[in-house]
């Protein structure tokens, strides 16, 4: 029994023997472990150290900056306290500034202050011993400059970091200074009292430092097996020497699928390069089974891959037993595949040009361009000769018929060819498949591909056209694959591959390759034709709700220009409505968005703009008009039918306006922006200016609270108004600045023609990759001649009718008018009574010969004249209702003060009087009320 436990215990001493043993070589400097520790703790030390050091001098430094602020702000305060210059003056500073300095010294905590005549005699001090001693140092810097400093002072009575402030009386003279700091000596207790805590955080980071550089060591330690560095060098020569001399692949993978390691036969089997180490297996050019095989970390024996030409077999196991840590994949070339090598070389070249295809394929939403996609695609690699036929409404962009034998004439749309002196029918010729028996005729009744191996033997085709299939024959064409185009069950066209180089004929393993191909294109041809009708119907409703012709008006000349977006039409439109007076209103405007709803749209508040203007108010007020109806428009439209809330890219929001009214008789363009990018001015001389606009909010963003505000622009005749929405200056290849540079270097060529505005503005900064609408609009302004004007001032009395109205009629006579005299006459009665009689101070009438004949009176109040019916009986209220029936047209505008009301007459009448109503004379039509 001793025994016994006499072994036990030299079996436990042997084996901590072993154990130390094995620490020692582990821990050991000799090992790779032990030099790592070591060189770890020697670099925390010093970084240790070197942080200690810098953050003791940078406290230091700290502290001293902070002695300085917090002398230089006691100083500045005491010295710009009240009263101090006065102190300064007594005959006796000591006695009223020793006490007070002493306080605010206390106060505030720096070690002295010190009040100084200009000469540089202390006033005051914590040291009264020092009072009426001169101060030592330069103080000139305060005492001649007046500056304000801090400085390290160092003498008597101590070193210390001090701030001299300059104290000034009400004339600005310096009637003395104050100085005021703290010792060196107390900043350096301050920076020792901090030093305890920056050593004990040193000794804290090292203790740290020391305890990670144990764990490195102790994990590398583990890895490495306590060997040294000439050991491992050793391991590894040995190991590359074996992994390189076998005629076996092999592939190391790290669990984050890095490629670890390739052996020489790996990379010749693969084609690997010397830096494809520590890529990712995706990144190796490897065959995606392959990947996927290597990324799944499964394991695998013998499963064929494939290597460029070659097919591999390929065995996969993980690096460890339990997985989770990498992979190995070992592999052998297998050239008893050889047959199989070429099978699956044509199907994944098949796969491959499949998803060409789908990339290729439908890049554009054109449909010609589609089909001309679908034929490049199959030649070469697939056929040698591709046609693609289409229906005529696909083309069109319409729906194709649904009975099959409506499908039987189409327009040959696309074709590609190995040479171009091909025998086939060209683009643009119809194609017929009236004989039931060609391949094309059976492919469409089927509704699925055909396939025909021998063409010399294909009696349908050959009956179809005779002459044509002897060509093609002598020509070399020696197979066909027909496949129709079909999508949600209906025909779209045809797709045929023909070859002729190739000796191999089509087969029965082409035919589901070839309805994958067109079905794929089937799918992008009509999306295509899809967004064709669309597109078409939204330029025709746009272009329907766009001004055919522009209205005649003698204020400007106008030229304009409107291009929809290649990628769908959008919400930009533009308007010239006349305006009372001759003046006119110009307007452009831009609605967010495309397609139909923006055109929709765009109508809906082209329409209301339209009728805001007949309201004729200035263009802010309009603006708010048009935005309060928007906002009603946005509350209307939020709520479906069913209460169900319809989708908020359906509403106006977004929308931006430019309205701008000219007047040719002063020459003043009052314009309004809401939102809208502002216009540019171009001076006769062709100096181009942007004016500066109020650009306000755009409309429908239920911000009506803000109010728009116009400005106004004064024009010499012959300026240029150009106005246009963003799509002009937008341009991926260019910021907005250099659209605006581009744009103004463009209009400064004097002498041209709003026409010919338009077209260089077009020619400049139109791109091929134009993404917006663009409504651009040129008026260029005219002024009506001074002798076509004729104003007058009425005092408010009665008997000044009479003489205004003659006045009148000796400028219409003046003018060639007497044929309106009498009607001109007339309407300036009546308008003019109604002024004197209920306006108010200024009344004014003016006389316009343009178009037409404008009569204008104008007061000074705003009240609103109404038509009405006056009974038999009544005496008068009749008046406004013969303005209305001699005028061509007449109404009121409110301008910021009164109102004007006008009256058109049109130019070449006779003024005859109405037969039906008896008109009594002018003077006693003055006496009529309305």
């Amino acid at each position: 029994m001793t025994a016994r436990y006499r072994d036990r215990g030299r079996g436990r001493a042997h084996a901590r023997e072993k154990q130390e043993r094995g620490w020692g070589r582990g821990t050991g400097l000799r090992s790779v472990a032990g030099q790592v520790f070591a060189l770890e703790a020697l670099i925390a030390l010093l970084v240790i150290a070197v942080a200690a050091f810098a953050t003791f001098h940078q406290e230091r430094r700290d502290t001293e900056r902070d002695a300085r602020i917090r002398s230089l702000a006691v100083a500045e305060a005491f010295a710009h306290a009240p009263g101090i210059d006065t102190a300064l003056t007594s005959p006796n500073p000591t006695a009223q500034l020793q006490d007070r300095a002493e306080a605010t010294r206390r106060a505030t905590g720096v070690d002295f202050i010190a009040v100084l005549s200009p000469s540089g005699v202390r006033y005051t001090d914590s040291q009264p011993e020092l009072i009426g001693k001169k101060a030592t140092g330069d103080l000139s810097r305060a005492t001649v400059d007046g500056e304000s400093y801090t400085e390290l002072f160092r003498g008597a009575p101590n070193d210390a970091v001090r701030a001299v402030v300059p104290v000034v009386d009400e004339k600005g003279k310096i009637v003395g200074l104050v100085s005021s700091g703290i010792e060196v000596e107390s900043i350096a207790h301050s920076v020792q009292d901090r030093l305890p805590l920056l050593l004990g955080a040193a000794g804290g980071a090292l203790v740290a430092a020391v305890g990670g550089a144990a764990l490195v060591s102790r994990r590398l330690r583990r890895q490495t097996h306590g060997l040294g560095p000439a050991e491992m060098t050793r391991m590894k020569e040995h190991h590359e020497a074996v992994l390189h001399a076998v005629r076996e692949g092999v592939l190391i993978v790290g669990a984050d699928h890095r490629l670890l390691l390739a052996n020489d036969e790996a990379r010749r089997l693969l084609g690997l390069s010397a830096e494809a180490e520590r890529l990712p297996v995706s990144e190796l050019g490897l065959d995606p089974r392959t990947v996927e095989l290597l990324e799944s970390g499964r394991s695998a024996t013998d499963e064929v891959h494939r290597a460029g030409d070659r097919l591999l077999a390929v065995s996969v196991r993980p690096t460890l037993p339990d997985g989770g840590s990498g992979s190995v994949m070992t592999m052998r070339d297998t050239t008893e595949l050889a047959a199989v090598t070429g099978r699956a070389a044509v199907a994944r070249g098949r796969l491959q040009l499949l998803y060409e295809a789908g990339v290729r394929i439908g890049t554009t939403l054109e449909v010609v361009r589609t089909a001309e996609e679908l034929a490049e695609v199959a030649v070469p690699r697939f056929a040698d000769f591709a046609t693609v036929e289409l229906l005529e409404p696909v083309l069109r962009g319409e729906e194709p018929p649904a009975a099959a034998a409506a499908s039987t004439e189409m327009r040959r749309t696309a074709l590609s060819g190995l040479r171009p002196d091909q025998p086939l029918q060209p683009v643009g010729d119809t194609v017929h498949f009236h004989v039931r028996s060609t391949p094309m005729a059976k492919a469409l009744y089927a509704g699925h591909a055909v396939v025909e191996p021998e063409l010399a033997a294909a009696e349908g085709w050959r009956a179809q056209d005779p002459e044509g299939a002897a060509q093609a024959l002598a020509y070399g064409m020696h197979s066909l694959l027909t496949v129709p185009l079909l999508a949600r069950g209906v025909v779209l066209g045809m797709a045929n591959f023909w070859r002729a180089d190739t000796p191999e004929p089509f087969g029965e393993d082409d035919l589901s390759f070839a309805e994958e191909l067109a079905a794929r294109a089937a799918v992008a041809i009509d999306n295509a034709r899809r967004f064709t009708r669309e597109h078409a119907m939204a330029v025709t409703l746009q272009r329907s709700l766009l001004p055919r012709v522009l209205p005649d008006q003698s204020a400007v000349e106008v030229a304009y220009r409107y291009l929809p977006a290649k990628a769908g039409v959008g919400g930009d439109w533009f308007d010239v409505i006349p305006l009372p007076g001759a003046r006119v209103a110009l307007v452009v405007g831009d609605v967010v968005g495309h397609g139909l709803h923006a055109a929709a749209t765009m109508g809906r508040l082209r329409t209301a703009v339209h009728n805001f203007s007949t309201l004729d108010v200035p263009p802010d007020e309009l603006l708010g008009h048009l935005d309060e109806l928007t906002g009603r428009i946005e509350d209307g439209d939020g709520e479906g039918t069913g209460g169900e809330v319809r989708r908020r890219d359906e509403g106006i929001t977004g929308a931006t306006c430019l309205y701008a009214i000219y007047d040719p008789a002063s020459g003043l363009c009052t314009v309004a922006s809401a939102g809208h990018p502002g216009p540019a001015l171009v001076a006769p001389d062709g100096r181009v200016e942007f004016p500066e606009l109020s650009p306000g909010l755009p409309l429908g963003l239920g911000l009506g609270d803000v109010p728009f505000e116009s400005t106004e622009l004064w024009l010499p005749e012959g300026s240029k108004l150009v106005l246009f929405t963003d799509g002009l200056l937008e341009d991926p290849g260019r910021d907005l600045d250099a659209g605006l540079g581009l744009l103004r270097t463009t209009l400064a060529r004097p002498g041209r023609s709003p026409e010919e505005t338009c077209a260089d503005v077009l020619a400049t900064l139109l791109t091929p990759t134009q993404r917006d609408d663009i409504a651009l609009l040129v008026a260029e302004t005219r002024l009506l001649a001074r002798d076509r004007i004729a104003e007058w001032e009425v005092p408010r009395d009665p008997s000044a009718v009479s003489p205004v109205r003659n006045a009148a009629a000796a400028k219409l006579s003046e003018w060639g008018l007497d044929g309106l005299a009498f009607t001109a006459e007339l309407i300036l009665s009546e308008l003019i009574t109604n002024a004197v009689r209920y306006g108010a101070d200024p009344v004014r009438v003016r006389l316009l010969h343009d178009r037409t004949l404008i009569c204008e009176v104008s007061d000074g109040s705003s009240t609103s004249p109404h038509l009405r019916h006056a009974a038999t009986t009544d005496e008068g209220g009749r008046g406004l209702y013969l303005v209305a029936q001699y005028a061509e047209r007449w109404g009121t505008r409110y301008a910021r003060r009164g109102k004007t009301i006008w009256a058109e007459l049109r130019v070449g009448a006779d003024g005859s009087e109405p037969t039906p109503m008896a008109v009594p004379d002018l003077d006693a039509l003055e006496d009529l009320a309305w």
